[in-house]
């Protein structure tokens, strides 16, 4: 017998006594009655035919009629996997982690605030004290911000530079003491774990930006310099917005090949900006790599151009497929495609921020970029002054699909397949040297069977 056979038969054997024990099991509704007391047997008449029970088929079918009322799914009770896909395919994500939420049904529901444990009560009134401290220096810095806006210029030494100067300084401490109030704070911190903060608050902006400059960051950084994005696209760059990528509701890597069929269709992004207020922002989808045969070199292709889009710290979702046709679609989508034989496709995704008050002329755009060959973002970016915040990129290759992908939208080029053209080597031929090739002659011909080929001489 295995270890495991050792280790499981008690366990099997105990299950199945208590399965036994339950089965003998009845229930009463009085107590049981002792051995020294008198039992009394009483007969009962049966039910008139009319409380009489309907047959089993019938009461078969009214517990179908009448099915047992199942628990509502919600972010907070949600425990298995299917849940968790099932809510995230609604775009409500379950909160916290699934150890969390089977933590909080197993328990009693006391406030987060209230939890009986005297270290934690103890540590939030050093909390709160120190909050009421930097409230009050919240209140003193804004109160000098007030009064130095309200003073002349010309009362001021340096004048209106040295004004405009100290003016941002304040400021700037006035938005790191909103963080420093509740940095601490371990209601927000619950929140934010959560993902129920409120990103029109500093502190959220700032614990979600500290986040993303972790493992997020390091990524996109790492793939915009493994891909050559900078200089091949533009000349310098680095992220400021994280930008997420999902294709048919599964996130997608930076920098991973996607199936052709999948990218079909347009992607969903979900874009974070850490600074307040909205804004209005450009999406563009380009191709870096669009071979071409006739100048053996590379060229660019526009695949979706979006302008005027809002965005602000808390509507962070943006699906292409959803984005305004009349005031904000210049380029449709097209689909990611690589002919067979080409290298991978880098398809990059940018985020260009407008200036304030901004907007772009749709008719403009749909007239310089509806051909889409021969793209520049660059140019782009420096004719309608605009500044990029957020990347991402996935790549595309030649897979069974394509073929029928292209197909579908009209695509010429399926049955074009690119080789590499053989180089020839312009070195001259050499002759051949060594023991081997002294002894090709005829008066040797008695060894040639101990000998092996030997570059450039023909094999006999």
């Amino acid at each position: 017998m295995s270890t495991c056979q050792r280790v499981a038969r008690p366990i099997a054997r105990s299950m199945r006594q208590d399965r036994v024990a339950l089965s003998f099991t009845r229930t009463f509704s009085q107590s049981a009655a002792r051995k020294d007391e008198a039992t009394t047997t009483t007969t009962t008449s049966p039910p008139p035919a009319s409380q009489v029970p309907p047959p089993s088929s019938t009461a078969a079918d009214a517990t179908k009629e009448a099915p047992a009322s199942q628990p509502r799914l919600t972010p907070d009770s949600a425990t298995q996997y299917w849940e968790e896909i099932r809510l995230f395919k609604r775009g409500t994500p379950p909160v916290g982690s699934r150890r969390r939420r089977v933590a909080m049904q197993t328990s009693e529901n006391v406030p987060f605030e209230q939890m009986p444990y005297q270290c934690f009560q103890e540590a939030r009134r050093v909390l709160q004290e120190d909050r009421k401290e930097k409230l009050q220096a919240l209140a003193s810095e804004i109160a000098k911000v007030k009064r130095l806006e309200a003073t002349p210029a010309d009362q001021i030494p340096g004048g209106e530079v040295k004004k405009n100067m100290r003016l941002r300084s304040m400021k700037k401490w006035v938005e790191e003491l909103k963080i420093l109030a509740d940095i601490n704070d371990p209601i927000v911190k619950r929140k934010f774990e959560d993902g129920l903060g409120d990103m029109d608050k500093p502190i959220y902006r700032h614990l979600a930006e500290t986040k993303w400059r972790g493992y997020p960051f390091r990524m996109i950084t790492q793939r915009i310099e493994q891909l050559n994005i900078v200089p091949d696209v533009l000349p310098k760059f680095e992220p400021t917005a994280d930008v997420q990528m999902f294709f048919r509701q599964r996130k997608t890597t930076p920098g991973e090949i996607i199936d052709s069929r999948i990218s079909e269709k347009p992607p969903s992004l979900k874009v974070q900006v850490f600074n307040p207020g909205e804004r209005l922002v450009s999406v563009v989808v380009m191709d870096s790599d669009v071979p071409n045969a006739e100048t053996d070199s590379f060229e660019r292709r526009c695949h979706y151009l979006a302008a005027n889009v809002p965005l602000s710290p808390n509507s962070s979702s943006l699906p292409l497929s959803k984005v305004n046709k009349e005031t904000q679609l210049a380029v449709p989508w097209l689909p990611a495609f690589a002919q067979k034989g080409a290298p991978y496709h880098r398809m990059s995704i940018w985020i260009l921020e407008q200036k304030p008050g901004q907007t772009l002329d749709l008719a403009k755009l749909r007239e310089l970029y509806s051909g889409r060959d021969g793209f520049s973002l660059k140019s782009f970016k420096d004719k309608f002054t605009l500044s990029p915040v957020g990347f991402n990129i996935f790549r595309s290759v030649w897979d069974e699909g394509t073929a029928d992908v292209m197909a579908r939208h009209n695509l010429p080029g399926a049955d074009v397949e690119f080789k590499h053209a053989r180089v020839h080597s312009l070195k001259p031929d050499r002759k051949a040297r060594g023991w081997e090739a002294k002894r090709q002659k005829p008066k040797y011909k008695s060894l040639w069977k101990y000998t092996k080929k030997i570059r450039g001489m023909p094999r006999r």
